[in-house]
Formats: C-alpha cells, structure tokens, sequence
C-alpha cells in the first residue's frame, strides 16, 4: 500500500482523472513534433495553465488554487505516461516559482505570480555559467548598483526554458569583493526585452531535446533595484534553502520515469517472442526484471516517505540529497537494462524506451550532480 493513500481525497482523485486526459489529448500527440522542433510551443503552455496545471499550490489571490504538494506529483506522475520528459513544468512551477513567492515582496508577488500560474509567464532560473557549476561561489557574474538600477554583466549557460522565458532568476555578485566570496550574491528578476539581456543559441543536448536550453548573456544590463529578489547579499542563502524542493521535484522526476520505463518494458517482453515463448519467460530476464522492480518499489517508498515529511515541514536536505542521488542513479540503471531488454528496436526512436534512456542521463547531472550529491551527504555524517 502507498504511504501517501490515506492522504488522498476524493478531490486529488478527481484532478488526476483530469490531468490524465488532459496529458492524453494535449500533450501525448504532439511530443514527437515538440522533440523535432526543440521546444513546447507557448501555446502549450498557457493551456496547461488554463487548466489550473500550473502552480496550483499557489494562494487564490496570486492564481493558483492552495493545493498541496500532492497535486504536484500528480502531475509528474500523470505527464510520465506521455513519454514528454521535455516539457519542463515542474521546474517553473515547483522550483523557479516558489522563489518569486518566498522570497518577493508583496509588490513582486502581485506583478509576476499571477502570470506564472496562467502560463502568461514563464520562468527560467540562471545560476551556471561557462567556467563554473556546481561552485556556485566562483560565478563571475556581476550586479553593480547604479542609482535605481543594477548594471549586470555575464553569461550563463545550460538554462532550462532559456528561450521561452519571459523572466529569468539571476545569481549575480553584488559585492564582488566579499569574502566569503558566496556571501556577495543576490537574486535578481530580468524580464524578457531588458536591454542587455540576450538569449543565445539554443544548445542541441543529448536527450530532453523539446526542452529549451539556452546560454545567456548580460552587457551592461540594466535591471530595476526593485527587481531584487529578497535581501542584498542573500543569494546564496536563499538557493541553499530552495534546494532541498529543487532536489525532491527531480527525484519525483526520476522516479515516476524509471517506474514507466519498467512498465513498457514488461509489457514488451511479454509480447516480444523468442525460441517459441515470450522472452519474459527466460529466466535471467524474469529474474532482472524482479531485480529492477525491487529497486522501483524501494525508490517510491523511499520517495514517498518524503514528500510526507515536505508537507509537515520538515527539514530533510540529507535524506533528499540521498534521494536525488540514489533515484536518479536507479533510473539510469533501470532504463539501461530496459533498452537491453528491447534489442535491436530499443535503439528505434519509433520506440519511447530509446527516448527515455536518452531523457535519463542528465538526471544525475543537473541540480546537483550525483558527486554533489555524495558530498553533502558525506558532510551530514560528519566525514
């Protein structure tokens, strides 16, 4: 039995069956020409709001509806059947928004959130850069304070919705001379058409290909004072302590994606035949598909016992990093030996196995690498 069972209502039942044939009619017939063109067209994006898909845990005075984190995961686990990993709403609506609402003020709140919950508004969040990753201390990024204005100057790269977005989060340094050096960053909100913003080219990636990446760039950008995102030199603060959900949308993410992969594949070698039977009937195949199983049940458990503890409020930045980690490795794992299973038409773009083994890799790669991962649970056991 599901650990989150008894906390499903009759209305969580009722918004899956709508997501579901939401995903079915609006998302699933168009995914292959969304990979094509390498991006979700906006349209696709402001329907999605109008169904209330997007934000929903917003209040209803910033337009979402006050749900909890369960119609989130709904929504994960619903778009997983779709087979679009590229469609990139969780990370605008559980991870980048969130930003704008914990962090902004009531006059930023009025202005953006609104917009993001009907699709009027997306967002995008711009931390990496060419020369840095995970070291978010080392970004070269600056935010100098000119009168009512802050004049960036920068790239960053690798940015997910880089060409969609109408806003972007920025991490600049504000006081470059600050030592710790993490201790000069802040957040500041850069609107779509600011002079000195530019969206560079779109990056052609390994896998996620409807999914708009972009570099960015920012020459003597000027951005409003009023677009700072909470207090001066609180950057670093504010995306440590945001991290922790970051962390938990993907290994939500990961999760429900090695979970469909088990399920086309067991659905394939039941039908595929071989020497006369199913080669579900091989034993070294039954056998490694009960192993893939008992690693799929064990990550949902795991995961579900903390979204649990996110919706009692609880601080869990070791477990989550564990989770991050240890789902997202599973899924690669999973989708490895689930394209094996397929042969020669798992290496078909006709089949979504191949599809899913391509979305996987960069899994344990973006918001904090596999041996980021490690590391910060190393330092939570004192090592």
């Amino acid at each position: 039995m599901s650990l989150l069972e008894k906390y499903y209502t009759q209305e969580h039942h009722i918004f899956r069956e709508a997501a579901r044939k939401y995903f079915e009619k609006e998302v699933k017939p168009y995914g292959d020409q969304w990979e094509k063109d390498g991006i979700v067209p906006r349209e696709a994006w402001k329907k999605f709001g109008a169904q209330g898909f997007l934000c929903p845990w917003l209040p209803e005075e910033y337009g979402g509806v006050g749900a909890d984190f369960l119609y989130s995961l709904i929504l994960v686990e619903e778009c997983a059947q779709t087979h679009v990993g590229g469609f990139f709403f969780p990370l605008h609506s559980d991870i980048i928004v969130p930003y704008l609402y914990n962090f902004g003020n009531d006059k930023q709140k009025q202005k953006w959130l609104p917009g993001c919950a009907t699709g009027d508004i997306i967002t995008a969040v711009a931390m990496t850069e060419p020369g840095t990753g995970s070291d978010l201390g080392a970004i070269r990024t600056t935010a100098i304070k000119d009168g009512d204005h802050y004049i960036v100057n920068g790239q960053k790269t690798f940015i997910s919705n880089g060409l969609n977005c109408d806003l972007v989060i920025i991490a600049a340094k504000t006081d470059p001379k600050a030592n710790p050096s993490h201790a000069g960053i802040s957040l500041l909100v850069v609107e779509d058409g600011t002079p000195g913003f530019e969206k560079g080219r779109k990056l052609e990636k390994v896998g996620l290909h409807s999914q708009d990446t972009a570099e960015m760039s920012f020459v003597d950008c000027k951005v409003p004072a009023e677009n700072l995102l909470g207090g001066e030199g609180q950057g670093f603060y504010y995306l440590m302590k945001r991290l922790q959900d970051e962390r938990l949308v993907c290994a939500m993410g990961a999760q429900v994606a090695a979970e469909e992969a088990l399920r086309v594949t067991i659905e394939y070698t039941k039908s595929r035949e071989a020497f006369g039977r199913p080669i579900s009937r091989f034993q070294y195949i039954s056998f490694e598909l009960a192993k893939m199983a008992t690693e799929v049940e064990l990550g949902r458990t795991f995961l579900e016992s903390l979204i649990i503890d996110t919706m009692d409020g609880k601080e869990i930045v070791k477990r989550t990093s564990m989770a991050k980690y240890w789902i997202c490795e599973m899924l690669n794992r999973v989708t490895g030996q689930c394209l094996q299973f397929h042969g020669g038409y798992g290496y078909m773009e006709e089949y979504p196995i191949a599809r899913m083994f391509r979305d996987a890799k960069v899994q344990t790669i973006y918001a904090g690498t596999s041996e980021i991962m490690l590391l910060i649970i190393s330092r939570y056991l004192g090592l």
